[in-house]
């Protein structure tokens, strides 16, 4: 007998339906396979079986000693991973009039069964859902791990099961199992933008915490660079304080590459803070950016909405920071292999951090740098000039004195109050780039948009010439510089760029300036 039931498989962010078709009949020559799975699956799928069968046998079934055809259609998409168990164990079990198979076509169905019959977590349960509910299907049946996050989708029945048992009795119509309710909106409100850390608990730096505060109203890349214990580390933990929260579409976004990734912690739902992701400078770039022979979301996709910080940013291998580049600019990652292309969303703040020189010290108002002639230079220069131009800031950190970390000469003033700020210029930006679908805040400008948005008057254009001239600025930077002078002026609730929210732009400059690398 022949029966279909419905599975899904992930593609990038994205899922697509799967039908897995299961027919059961026929003799089986001596000496051949009972069971065949076709339908481009891998090795995860085929060992599939052999867990299918201990389980049906372990919860009182029967696995069928007849011919056994399982088929994964379509055929062209390549099938990964183990959650594809559950719904061929069912199929089975219906091809072989063992359970009802009338309520088997209503459901989309995921989950790895154990041995004995119990479900284990799967990836990607958001999207399948959103998938489910698209395509019309009454319910998703899958591990109840993974309920509540399914559920964040509303107008589709999710059911968080624990075992086949449970699964075949709301297949059979026989269960009092209740639909997983999670109400999306009440705790997104309730738990956005909860940090355990905050501006207030830094000492000084207010000059820094203003370079932030312009990169979290505008959306601008930063780099830190100062000697050794100065706060670069702490200061850039931070700065997802500042940010405006996310919004749900957002949370979303963000939750799906998560569950994708496998990151959501068991019982976990919606994502409701801005992620923040620190890899080790080991980091591979395969690692950073995505992929793998079955692509998965890097680390860039991971701060999807969020801030990406390098910490000690030339001990980074220059091919990892390299493939920064394209992602910064497209805020979008594509990985392509043999067998397709795949992008993930790759829309993040990227903060780096790193010492002027080997030893930490050179600029340093009162220890003296110990590095050798060139030294500075050849360190450096291990940060390429494309990626230091897509740094819109750049932030001498200095060392915080006595009176400041003793609280004498200290002014602490806390994230919520800078937010106010930030949120204020994020809603000017808003209504400036209301129009336009992509485009958020100014760091997100194109070039063309640039020229009409950031306009000069006759002081600014003599000044930014002299800059230009000066600093031997790139074409890349002089946007910039204009992004950021636009964006200093939001904070100011200014709607023309004066002269001194350019220069303010300008100094943020500070490893285009003579002096620097010898």
């Amino acid at each position: 007998m022949l029966v279909k039931t419905y599975a899904s498989a992930v593609t990038g962010v994205e899922a697509k339906r799967i039908i897995v078709e299961v027919n059961a009949g026929g003799a089986v020559a001596a000496g051949k396979n009972f069971y065949h799975l076709v339908g481009l699956p891998d090795n995860a799928v085929k060992e599939g079986f052999q867990r299918i069968e201990a389980a049906i046998k372990n919860i009182g079934f029967k696995m069928p000693r007849l011919k056994l055809v399982v088929n994964l259609a379509p055929a062209d998409i390549r099938k990964e991973g183990s959650s594809y168990d559950l719904p061929i164990a069912l199929g089975i079990l219906a091809s072989t009039n063992q359970i009802n198979k009338e309520e088997l076509g209503n459901y989309l169905i995921m989950g790895e069964l154990s041995l004995d019959g119990t479900l284990r977590p799967i990836k990607g349960s958001l999207p399948i859902a959103i998938l489910a509910r698209k395509e019309g299907f009454k319910g998703f049946i899958l591990p109840k791990e993974n309920a509540r996050e399914a559920a964040i989708v509303d107008g589709i029945d999710v059911f968080g099961v624990k075992s086949l048992n449970e699964a075949i009795e709301i297949i059979n119509s026989e269960s009092s199992l209740k639909p997983c309710v999670y109400d999306t909106r009440e705790v997104f409100f309730d738990e956005h933008n909860e940090y355990p850390v905050d501006f207030a608990d830094v000492k000084g730096q207010e000059n820094i915490k203003r370079a932030l505060e312009i990169a979290g109203a505008g959306g601008h890349n930063v780099i830190l660079i100062g000697p050794p214990g100065a706060g670069k580390t702490m200061l850039a933990r931070r700065l997802p304080t500042i940010l405006p929260p996310l919004s749900l579409h957002e949370a979303l976004d963000t939750t799906k590459i998560h569950s994708v990734a496998g990151l959501l912690e068991s019982n976990a739902s919606l994502i409701t803070i801005r992620p923040f992701r620190s890899p080790h400078h080991t980091i591979s770039d395969v690692a950073l950016v995505g992929g793998g022979s079955n692509p998965n979301p890097g680390e860039i996709s991971l701060a999807h909405n969020g801030v990406l910080f390098l910490d000690e940013l030339p001990e980074f291998k220059r091919s990892v920071l390299e493939v920064l580049r394209q992602p910064m600019e497209q805020r979008k990652v594509t990985i392509s292999r043999a067998r397709g292309t795949v992008d993930y969303p790759a829309s993040f703040m990227l903060i780096a951090s790193m010492n002027p020189c080997p030893c930490g010290f050179y600029n340093h108002p009162e220890k003296e740098c110990v590095c050798g002639p060139g030294v500075v230079k050849k360190y450096l220069n291990k940060i390429s000039g494309p990626l230091l131009d897509r740094m819109d800031l750049h932030v001498e950190v200095t060392p915080v004195s006595y009176d400041e970390l003793s609280g004498v000469a200290n002014r602490k003033e806390a994230s919520e109050d800078i937010l106010v700020r930030v949120e204020k210029a994020r809603e000017r930006q808003q209504t400036r780039f209301d129009k336009f679908k992509n485009i958020h805040c100014n760091a997100q400008m194109p070039s063309n948009m640039v020229k009409e948005v950031c306009i000069l008057n006759q002081p600014g254009r003599i000044l930014l010439k002299t800059a230009m001239k000066k600093l031997q600025l790139s074409a890349r930077a002089y946007d910039r510089i204009l992004k950021v002078a636009r964006t200093a002026a939001d904070l100011g609730n200014s709607d023309d760029i004066k002269i001194e929210h350019l220069a303010e732009a300008i100094q943020y400059r500070s490893l285009d300036r003579e002096g620097w690398a010898g």
